[in-house]
């Protein structure tokens, strides 16, 4: 498959240096054992939309990156190679389960799609659809639990292009199924992975082929809830190991990472600060009515209706600060 051809843009000079990246050669020819050993389908989020819990979900099925769930190659280390990338996912022993990696920020990311399609053209893609305003919501507190940004939600919204950008539901499936073929690209709403999760993950996984499985009654519960954070107790502090976590990240020091997180020394960087504050229903109803345009386009392209993502201003003004919950996670 020609990216040139694929409804993506992209120029001949970033081909070039990608495929040189991942040291495939002037030619432009990739090692088919590479090829064999890179992801048959990837679940782009966007983010906060239960992506966390679908990767442990999964992992019992296919083989996942571990322990980082989230590589960020295609994305932002494409420059380290195809190796660097391959070293994340743990040695399969023989099993014929698929590769796959869970990857949000993959959803709004040109530089990812377009390398995907080029260097994985038959990979399967699984998008997930959720009410906009708690995604977003959702999502700004996280970047604030781990000191990503120091902005108010109204700032935030303005400085940060990731959060509107996430939301471009419609935009970006379309370049998703233009890359790959629309056959290759499922669309699925958060709402059916709330309401009954086994069906969900029946449905995912005739998609990416791998056999029916029943979900743990353990699993069945919230992961990484934004309901639940707080602001950190120091900003700097956490920002601080917000950074050297990426840089060990990048470095393969995955493990670290994670024996830092999973340890009592956690405390230390998250948490502890004050409750998000509620979001003043001004604010609510602006955010509203910025995303009703898109679940419009959105009900169109799903044939759906999508009625209960667009409240009422009675509604509006008690869900303006206080997010739905459910057993199943955010993340």
């Amino acid at each position: 498959m020609d990216v040139r051809n694929a409804g993506i843009k992209v120029s001949e000079k970033t081909v070039t240096q990608d495929v040189r990246a991942i040291g495939a050669g002037e030619t432009g020819a990739v090692s088919q054992s590479y090829v064999r050993s890179l992801p048959s389908f990837f679940i782009i989020g966007p983010p906060r939309t239960g992506t966390s819990w679908l990767h442990e979900v999964l992992s019992g099925s296919t083989v996942l990156p571990h322990p980082t769930k989230e590589t960020r190659f295609f994305d932002r280390y494409f420059h380290r190679g195809i190796q660097w990338y391959l070293d994340h996912f743990p040695a399969s022993n023989g099993s014929r389960q698929p590769v796959g990696e869970v990857a949000p920020t993959y959803f709004a990311s040109d530089e990812a799609r377009e390398r995907i399609a080029h260097l994985i053209p038959n990979s399967k893609v699984v998008c997930i659809f959720r009410n906009p305003v708690e995604r977003v919501l959702s999502l700004y507190r996280l970047k604030r639990a781990y000191a990503m940004l120091p902005w108010s939600f109204e700032e935030a919204i303005i400085r940060d292009p990731e959060l509107l950008q996430s939301a471009s539901y419609v935009a970006n499936f379309v370049a998703w199924q233009r890359a790959l073929g629309a056959r290759q690209v499922l669309a699925t709403v958060f709402d059916d992975l709330q309401d009954d999760p086994q069906s969900y993950v029946d449905a995912l996984a005739d998609f990416i082929g791998i056999p029916r499985f029943t979900i743990a009654a353990s699993l069945v519960r919230r992961v990484n809830d934004s309901a639940s954070m707080t602001l950190p107790r120091s900003y700097y502090r956490t920002r601080g190991a917000t950074v050297i976590a990426e840089w060990c990240k990048a470095r393969r020091l995955d493990r670290i990472v994670a024996a830092v997180k999973n340890s009592r020394f956690r405390k230390l960087f998250l948490g502890g600060g004050p409750r998000f504050t509620e979001l003043p229903q001004d604010a609510a109803l602006k955010l509203w009515e910025l995303f009703r345009p898109e679940v419009k386009a959105l009900e169109v392209m799903l044939n759906r209706d999508l009625s209960a993502w667009k409240p009422s201003q009675s509604a509006m003004a008690a869900a303006a600060g206080q997010i739905k919950t459910s057993a199943v996670p955010e993340s």
